[in-house]
């Protein structure tokens, strides 16, 4: 998905830190899902191919719910959507985890993501208090 799909408001801090981390994540996807396409020894796929869809999934889901928290003239729907990226943000980081288990030299570069992740969780306390 292209970044521009995400919509024109980049003045967001925590916005421009979810272009980022989706960039990052599906690079990072890329690279992971070419090493483990293949078949394993006893013909199975590898069952870690499913989290490098999660995380770009996650990640490409960041930046549309922190637009709709933003654009929400009510409290309660802010709310709603910034506990929406609050769980994104930790399904993402927990993938991370588990793709940090797979035999592939792609998940060195996962600790970058979780650097990223971790920044975007600061970001989100202040901005969640901001709301």
């Amino acid at each position: 998905m292209p970044l521009h799909s995400f919509g024109n408001n980049t003045q967001s801090a925590i916005y421009k830190k979810s272009l980022e981390i989706f960039s990052l994540a599906s690079s990072i996807s890329r690279y992971l899902s070419h090493d483990l396409a293949h078949l394993q020894r006893n013909g199975m796929e590898d069952p870690h191919i499913y989290y490098t869809g999660d995380i770009v999934q996650q990640s490409v889901s960041l930046g549309p719910q922190i637009l709709k928290a933003e654009s929400q003239p009510f409290s309660e729907e802010k709310q709603k959507h910034a506990a929406s990226v609050m769980r994104l943000s930790n399904l993402l980081y927990k993938n991370c985890k588990r793709l940090e288990r797979v035999n592939s030299n792609g998940k060195d570069f996962l600790p970058l993501l979780q650097k990223e992740l971790k920044k975007f969780r600061k970001l989100q306390h202040t901005w969640r208090l901001t709301l």
